[in-house]
């Protein structure tokens, strides 16, 4: 991921050096984890993807990087010497707004309210897949460098969480940005849910939402559209981040 860099003079005007002007700089995101393996491996995924990666192995550290590189994103280890992810974050969250992905080996719910609590934009718990990891990257960095500043987010019609957009003035879904193409029925589904994320809805009531009718073999038909809407908007549609199952219940929109 790039930016494109307009260079000023030391009176601050634009230079037209040939050499220098169009100059384009990467999105810098530092990856903070005492495991030096598990920071190389994100290296090389991140790298791929046209960004550049700053390591740091403690929490002291990777204070010491944000204050000499500009950091667009921050991608922290809970468990780490000197000074944790959890302490990290705080003195971080003092006086600067980059996202912070938190991860942690511990999977229970009270770690991951912690972290969100403090400030962190997000959670991934280890061991975890790689492409998920650059999706979740790739996810915050758009809210924070573009969506951020647009005034569309003020536009009513506008539903998202996570990187999962949904624009119903547009009749458009995106997913990190990009563009993904819905049937009809499985946009008003997509729509119904994200509109009420957290909430659970029954097959039976999505049915008779969606098709106006009542919903008399509707578990299988519903639980056809929603398998295609997985498969386009989760990286791994049997582990899904988004569109959650509750067993004996129905589906819900997760709030991320």
């Amino acid at each position: 991921m790039y930016l494109r860099k307009n260079v000023y003079d030391e009176c601050g005007n634009n230079q037209k050096d040939s050499d220098r002007e169009g100059e384009l700089v990467m999105e810098g995101i530092l990856v903070c984890d005492d495991d030096q393996e598990i920071v190389q491996a994100i290296e090389i995924y991140l790298s791929q993807e046209g960004y550049e990666v700053y390591q740091a192995h403690d929490g002291l550290e990777a204070l010491k990087v944000l204050q000499e590189k500009k950091v667009q994103l921050i991608i922290m280890d809970i468990m780490m010497p000197r000074l944790d992810g959890i302490r990290a974050t705080l003195k971080i969250r003092e006086q600067n707004a980059v996202p912070i992905i938190i991860l942690s080996a511990k999977s229970e719910d009270a770690d991951k309210i912690l972290g969100l609590n403090i400030g962190a934009d997000d959670y991934l718990t280890k061991p975890f897949n790689p492409l998920e990891l650059v999706a979740r990257v790739k996810s915050q960095l758009r809210r924070y460098t573009r969506l951020g500043a647009s005034p569309e987010l003020g536009r009513i019609g506008i539903y998202e969480t996570g990187g999962l957009v949904v624009d119903d003035e547009r009749k458009e879904v995106t997913l990190d940005g990009q563009m993904i193409r819905m049937t009809p029925i499985e946009y008003q589904i997509l729509l119904l849910l994200i509109k009420n994320k957290g909430r659970v809805f029954s097959t039976s009531q999505i049915y008779e939402y969606i098709w106006k009718e009542d919903a008399i073999g509707a578990e299988s038909t519903v639980a056809v559209h929603i398998r295609h809407i997985r498969e386009k908007i989760e990286i791994n549609p049997r582990e899904p981040r988004y569109l959650k199952v509750v067993w004996g219940v129905g589906y819900k929109m997760e709030v991320l």
